[in-house]
């Protein structure tokens, strides 16, 4: 899936498709087609990783080295600037989409209460702290979010003209929530994890191990439908995209080896 999220991430959730993701990894369509029988499944998955990547590397669940200060701090530092604009990219490309692709719609209000989750649960850790002050953790969060959403939505157009109220905007609104000094977000000492990952919410680095469709290592038995066998189900057409032909309509592969690991 790290490979089908990469796609997503960095050229549209349009792109990711069963035929695409099976040239990614150098493997037959149908092997994916195992796993996702839809493209439509196979999105939906691709947004879930990619998403869940990027909550985990702005707002870590366990935050053992230092205060809920620092951490908010992080967390706008990293909600800023050019690295994280695949990623509003990436929400605005689900929300529209998932207008018409119920599993889609599905997974999207799943991610977007996970982000609430994370963030409300932050927010709460500091208020028992005294770092905070807010009767209202979730609601508190709530609008946070809102506001980076709002920013996040002009991520394809130019922002160089924007004045600091508005770049600032979502620091703004949590020191105002959350009964903080103007400045508290950018004047604390600067956190940085000790095992921090590349890019923000990019799933998985090169060299690892672990894309969840399995290819067949040498000396395994082959999936079922790895053969390219007639009758294995056809990848379905995201809008605007001309639907592909199913596996039949592949030229015939006969039943071999299972296909080799795809290259890191």
């Amino acid at each position: 899936m790290e490979t089908a999220a990469r796609v997503a991430l960095t050229e549209g959730l349009e792109c990711v498709t069963l035929r695409r993701i099976a040239e990614e990894l150098a493997v037959r369509p149908g092997l994916i087609s195992h796993y996702f029988p839809s493209a439509e499944d196979l999105v939906a998955e691709a947004f879930s990783v990619a998403s869940t990547g990027e909550l985990d590397t702005l707002l870590p669940a366990d935050r053992p080295h230092g205060t809920p200060t620092q951490y908010l701090a992080r967390y706008f530092a990293l909600s800023a600037g050019d690295a994280y604009d695949d990623i509003s990219r990436l929400w605005i490309n689900a929300r529209h989409l998932s207008r018409y692709r119920p599993v889609l719609r599905d997974r999207v209000a799943v991610q977007e209460l996970a982000s609430d989750d994370r963030l409300s649960g932050l927010i709460r850790e500091g208020v028992e702290r005294g770092e905070f002050r807010t009767d209202d953790p979730r609601a508190a969060a709530i609008q946070i979010l809102v506001v980076l959403d709002g920013l996040g939505a002009h991520a394809n157009t130019d922002r160089s003209n924007r004045p600091e109220a508005v770049t600032r905007m979502a620091l703004t609104t949590a020191e105002r929530e959350l009964g903080l000094a103007h400045g508290a977000l950018t004047d604390v000492t600067p956190l940085v994890e000790p095992a921090e990952a590349g890019g923000v919410g990019e799933p998985g680095e090169s060299g690892e191990t672990g894309d969840s469709v399995e290819t067949g290592a040498p000396g395994e038995p082959a999936e079922p439908g790895d053969s390219g066998a007639p009758g294995e189900p056809g990848e379905s057409a995201l809008p605007g995209e001309s639907a592909l032909p199913d596996e039949s309509a592949l030229p015939d592969e006969s039943p071999g080896p299972a296909d080799p690991a795809p290259p890191h």
